[in-house]
């Protein structure tokens, strides 16, 4: 009698599908987020400046411009050094690197008359030498130039 019984319980089961469900749309939750983040090319050498600037930065080309180094991609251009005690605006090796950059990527993103670029200075740099990156940044028809800062928490928040 007790073998007859036990053949008529129901067997109960793991439903698998409800649960490949809620992981299936998980991931894709966290594929579509996880792309929010813009990383800056840095240095240990290199400090930004903060700022509460609220606006998101654009992907561009990037010059980082440290204590003793001008760098586009890693790539030293010119020492600062030689630069900054000459009377000239415009930093001829920085316009001849850029100019090269913009002739390698004209007709992939960018058009050729409204180019952007963002500049990594180190919070101690003078300002007449970010001055000769920015004169020369636009002299190479890079018009449109950001400045890279760490984002700052207000007092209160």
């Amino acid at each position: 009698m007790q073998r007859h019984h036990d053949r008529r319980k129901p067997f109960t089961g793991f439903n698998m599908v409800a649960l490949m469900d809620i992981f299936t749309i998980l991931v894709f939750f966290l594929l579509v987020n996880s792309g929010e983040v813009q990383v800056l090319p840095t240095t240990k050498s290199l400090k930004l400046p903060e700022s509460v600037a609220t606006k998101r930065p654009e992907e561009t080309l990037v010059i980082m411009v440290t204590d003793q180094d001008i760098l586009i991609r890693g790539k030293r251009i010119v020492s600062v050094a030689a630069i900054i005690d000459s009377p000239s605006l415009v930093i001829e090796p920085l316009k001849a690197e850029l100019d090269y950059l913009s002739k390698r990527s004209r007709g992939k993103r960018e058009s050729s008359t409204r180019r952007a670029i963002t500049i990594m200075g180190d919070k101690e740099i003078p300002f007449k030498l970010l001055k000769k990156v920015m004169v020369t940044c636009t002299r190479a028809n890079y018009t449109t130039i950001s400045l890279a800062v760490l984002k700052k928490t207000r007092q209160g928040d």
